[in-house]
């Protein structure tokens, strides 16, 4: 019998130097204000490093500022309320609920609605204890078809 998710170890590694890189050009305020500015254009997190790994030729934040991307954001007053993980599965049960208006009979959309759904409550509860959600924070369907639409 196969070892369950043991797939090999192929994978990228994090440089371990704890500094910023030789060729990396700019400082930790520049980066701070190129993260505001591309934030501030209602960008998400998990974007603003892409682009500015992609277009500005900036590896990590977190190596340049000492802080990671979340911290500068939240900092800056600019995170999002919800946290993105938790906000693109509520977005995405919002779409198969209007999935399901149109296909009443869809029964593996239906379990797949029902599994989502108990995704985003175990990640909320985590969020809870973690402090990054108030405590009375509770997911309802009302809150995935706003998203949506």
């Amino acid at each position: 019998m196969r070892k369950s998710k043991i797939k090999g170890k192929s994978h990228s590694i994090r440089p371990i130097e704890s500094g910023a890189p030789k060729w990396v050009k700019s400082s930790a305020e520049e980066v701070e204000s190129i993260v505001m500015d591309v934030a501030k254009k209602g960008v998400p997190p998990s974007q603003v490093g892409i682009l500015l790994r992609d277009q500005y030729g900036i590896p990590l934040t977190r190596q340049l500022t000492g802080k990671k991307l979340g911290k500068v954001l939240s900092e800056k007053g600019l995170a999002p309320e919800l946290p993105e993980d938790l906000f693109n599965l509520i977005k995405h049960t919002g779409a198969i609920r209007r999935h399901l208006e149109e296909h009443p009979k869809d029964m593996n959309s239906k379990r797949g609605l029902h599994l989502l759904e108990s995704k985003i409550n175990r990640l909320a509860k985590y969020y809870i204890s973690a402090g990054k959600l108030p405590r009375d924070w509770k997911y309802s369907p009302e809150k995935a078809s706003i998203l949506v639409r």
